[in-house]
């Protein structure tokens, strides 16, 4: 609040958010953000939301939702994101489980989501939309507001605000469900300001910061980058109209930080591949020179040492033109969060110029515990611990964290919290991992996803699948193998590079499900996967494998919202195909 009331008035006249209407970009000053925030604000008050209440909002990003988020923290509730792609049940569950009094919904279609079960919500008083209108009792139009602030004083407002303090809990982050029904994660004032604060002086942010938001708001990560640290350094935040024209705004905004799921940087790089075939001869020479130049000058500067001429060369022929044509030209900061990343894809892009640092963190520690930094990047580790935090590996080589950006604990759940923070003040990760003498994270696996094979070896799925999803054709791939006498992998197929890929592997196959079936291809596939069973032990080795004829999605509920895979679903919705390679 008092960062949102700071930027207002330092930064007042600067652009603070910006989004497409028709066509055109639209933008929100400082000032205006302030004003509307505080009347949105007064407007929920009016509607009866009181202190530490909960609220739910639900819809893509736009301006409506960061106005939304911080009006319901400045009349003192606790406000909850519901990912857009959320069931009803879902949205039933979390709205329930938070006592929201108020949802704020984008549109009719979220709207539905409460009314087909409105009877079970009697908790719910009012419901806003940021779009559209509707006739039922207690659903207001965002046109409403004004009038509705309208009754209430601004001083009831800056009582509120002044009521509050570092400790009170700010929002409510629930945790994605890979396993089981999601958990709130109460993260106070005092984690949000800490975290955006160290993020924006790690980063080097200032009021030219210029940043895209299109990961679900209801994430941790997406908040802290987009809502949070703009706020602290006066930036400026461009809502992108869709995943789908990602490509398209990032080259009309061009922001100075970006970033992604893993799964975001995969499509990007099998984008670029696809595109790349169709090149002629001599500027598929030249990109595989300029790539290799990229990839020995990259590693050549995390020794320290100076890059090549010919590094810099094909930075000024090629690095340059392809930053150009991302819309990364002004880019400091690429980063990526939320799940692994592949060395395969990390080492993609660094052959181009663009080393994407890691951030290792979870919704528990604010969304951040290390980072990496361009100037002291090194590929396939996840940084430092952020100033101020602490990062230590403990007997059984599960990372450990404690410090400020620590959340209060789960809503409604003392049991998991006692679980989670030990009498120290540690925060139990459930990864596992190693720190190097330079004081760099590494992660080795996911303490609940390691394999133990009836041989008694323990497994990290992640590395092996890691390098499975090298493989052109393949999507996603999951490892199988607990209690079992060898590994297995159900594959699911790239549809964007597949057509290409069938080429090389002589399949006449037109679609996925014939594609999964064709032996050709199964063939292709099991040469790739015997060039990586070389480089592996004897017990790390991919025995079988089963191609699946449709790709995980989050619809299917083999993915959550941010694209990590719930293995217990893949496991049971598959459980025919696996029992079969055994």
């Amino acid at each position: 609040m008092a960062a949102l009331a700071a930027s207002t008035s330092e930064f007042a006249a600067l652009p603070a958010l910006r989004h497409k209407s028709n066509g055109q970009w639209q933008t929100l000053s400082w000032a205006d953000y302030g004003s509307q925030t505080r009347l949105v604000a007064r407007a929920l008050m009016a509607l009866g939301l009181k202190p530490q209440e909960g609220l739910v909002i639900i819809g893509d990003n736009c301006p409506a939702w960061f106005i939304a988020n911080l009006a319901a923290i400045h009349a003192g509730a606790i406000p909850a994101g519901i990912y857009a792609t959320n069931s009803p049940e879902q949205c039933h569950y979390i709205t329930e489980h938070c006592g929201a009094t108020i949802a704020v919904v984008e549109n009719a279609t979220q709207l539905a989501k409460f009314t087909a079960l409105a009877e079970q919500l009697p908790k719910l008083k009012a419901i806003v939309m940021m779009e559209g209108s509707d006739s039922a009792e207690h659903v207001y139009a965002w046109q409403d507001l004004p009038a509705l602030a309208e009754q209430v004083p601004e001083q009831a407002l800056d009582t509120r605000i002044a009521a509050q303090s570092g400790d009170d809990v700010c929002t409510l982050i629930y945790t994605s469900g890979t396993t089981g029904q999601p958990k709130g994660v109460m993260l106070s004032h005092r984690n949000l300001g800490w975290m955006a604060q160290t993020c924006a002086e790690v980063y080097e942010c200032n009021s030219d910061e210029r940043v895209i938001s299109y990961l679900p708001l209801s994430h941790i990560a997406e908040q802290i980058f987009s809502l949070y640290i703009p706020l602290h350094c006066g930036g400026c935040t461009a809502f992108a109209e869709s995943l789908a024209a990602l490509g398209d705004n990032l080259r009309e905004i061009r922001p100075t930080s970006f970033i992604a799921v893993p799964r975001v940087w995969e499509k990007i790089q099998a984008k670029m591949l696809s595109a790349g075939k169709d090149s002629p001869a001599l500027r598929k020479k030249i990109i595989a020179w300029a790539r290799k130049q990229g990839l020995m000058g990259g590693y050549a500067l995390q020794q320290g040492q100076t890059p090549s001429l010919s590094y810099r060369l094909a930075n000024k022929l090629v690095y340059t033109k392809v930053r150009q044509q991302l819309g990364f030209e002004r880019c400091r900061n690429l980063l990526t969060s939320a799940a692994p990343i592949s060395l395969d894809t990390l080492e993609f892009f660094l052959s181009l110029g663009l080393p994407i640092c890691e951030i290792y963190g979870m919704s528990e520690c604010a969304g951040a515990a290390t980072a990496t930094l361009a100037e002291l990047y090194h590929t396939g580790k996840l940084g430092r611990s952020l100033p101020g935090a602490e990062t230590r590996i403990a007997e059984d080589g599960e990372i450990l964290l404690r410090g400020p950006h620590i959340f209060s604990g789960y809503l409604g759940n003392e049991a998991a919290t006692r679980e989670a923070i030990d009498a120290d003040g540690w925060l139990h990760s459930g990864d596992i991992g190693t720190i190097n003498d330079a004081g760099f994270l590494q992660i080795t696996g996911r303490k609940k996803d390691i394999i133990i094979t009836a041989g008694g070896e323990n497994i990290a799925p992640q590395l092996l699948e890691g390098k499975l999803k090298a493989i052109t054709a393949v999507s996603q791939a999951v490892v199988i193998g607990d209690q079992r006498k060898y590994l297995s992998a159900l594959i699911t197929l790239d549809i964007e590079s597949l057509s290409d890929e069938l080429k090389s592997a002589g399949s006449s196959a037109s679609s996925l499900a014939e594609a999964a079936s064709c032996e050709r291809l199964q063939a292709y596939i099991q040469r790739q996967i015997d060039g990586i069973n070389q480089e592996l032990a004897q017990v790390q080795t991919i025995k079988k494998f089963t191609l699946l004829a449709e790709d995980f999605s989050i619809e299917g509920e083999e993915l959550t919202p941010t694209m990590k895979i719930k293995r217990n679903i893949v496991g049971l919705k598959y459980q025919r195909q696996i029992d079969a390679m055994y």
